[in-house]
């Protein structure tokens, strides 16, 4: 890894611990319910990711630029008000899922979700599906 590497990096902090920090009940609520899906579509378990980030997997990226570091495959955090849900191909490739999901703001990467009822979950598991698949594509399992 080089000095610019991603400062947030996949830690041994146990994520039942981290879900019991969480103040909102419907937010914890969700972050069980996203786990649940996560690690049935990714096949990866649960892994802390920084301070707050859940993610599922792991992979390596290299920019041009020489930055590089590991990062989670996809994740998400209950942030205060909302949860963010970490989807590393963006959004403009999933304009026909995004069309059906619901009630969401986005930024380059993150889906800002304030209630998981909010949302359509098929949609959201399709969305969760295309991305995973986009990964595994970019950086096949076996090169991590």
């Amino acid at each position: 890894m080089t000095a610019s590497a991603n400062k947030t990096i996949q830690t041994d902090a146990d994520v039942g611990a981290f879900l019991a920090t969480v103040a909102d009940d419907r937010q914890r609520t969700d972050a069980v319910a996203l786990i649940d899906i996560l690690k049935r579509l990714s096949g990866e378990s649960a892994r802390m990711w920084g301070p707050s980030i859940i993610g599922f997997g792991t992979y390596h990226y290299k920019y041009v630029s020489g930055r590089e570091g590991d990062m989670a495959r996809i994740g998400f955090s209950p942030r205060k008000g909302q949860t963010v849900l970490y989807i590393a191909d963006g959004f403009p490739r999933h304009a026909d899922i995004m069309a059906r999901l619901g009630k969401y703001k986005t930024g380059k990467s993150c889906l800002y979700v304030k209630r998981l009822v909010d949302i359509d979950g098929g949609v959201l598991e399709e969305l969760f599906a295309a991305s995973l698949d986009f990964m595994a594509e970019k950086y096949p399992k076996d090169l991590a």
